[in-house]
């Protein structure tokens, strides 16, 4: 029987997930791809707290785009805006399982633009 494309999901995002572990020093940022919106938290996993969070919910990013890419960006942006305000300059990227592509490489590159470094 074929693997599914979310079974394949979670079994590289397990694979990423053995690696990248968030710390107080240098959090994860995650990020979460439905077929219509883009998430993405700050998360410590020695605590267990998310410190910023954005996603194209929020309504200033909704309003202003239609274009999907475009809106990766600005919460790409927007992340790292709430990062640098909780004092965070540093980060690990999770893409979850997805592919560095799209959307997902739009946010990084958004957040990258915004001064997070990788």
């Amino acid at each position: 029987m074929a693997v599914s494309k979310q079974d394949r999901r979670n079994k590289i995002r397990r694979r990423i997930r053995k690696d990248i572990v968030g710390t107080e020093s240098r959090p994860r940022l995650s990020v979460f791809r439905s077929n219509k919106e883009i998430y993405a938290q700050i998360i410590d996993d020695v605590e267990g707290k998310t410190l910023a969070s954005a996603s194209s919910r929020d309504k200033d990013i909704a309003s202003a785009s239609k274009d999907k890419k475009e809106q990766a960006v600005l919460v790409g942006k927007a992340i790292a805006e709430k990062a640098k305000k909780a004092g965070i300059d540093t980060i690990s990227f999770d893409r979850g399982g997805y592919l560095y592509h799209g959307r997902v490489k739009s946010l990084a590159e958004g957040a990258r633009e915004g001064g997070l470094k990788f």
